[in-house]
């Protein structure tokens, strides 16, 4: 007898993420991004999206923001 195919889907074979160390995750990307020169206020109006995508290329994102 063969198993459906919903419980081969559920989060029992593959847990979702948990919102703390997300969160957690969230905060370090935002303190890089503070490092690499981007302004507090800038990082705090951009979404999770924004930032990662901002931290994928660090070494241009520091030469955009070194004039500031």
């Amino acid at each position: 007898m063969a198993r459906n195919r919903k419980y081969s889907k559920t989060n029992m074979t593959r847990p979702t993420k948990a919102p703390g160390p997300k969160r957690r995750r969230q905060l370090e990307h935002r303190r890089r991004l503070i490092a690499l020169g981007v302004s507090e206020e800038e990082v705090s109006k951009m979404n999770p999206k924004e930032i990662r995508d901002l931290l994928k290329r660090p070494a241009k994102v520091q030469k955009e923001f070194a004039g500031e």
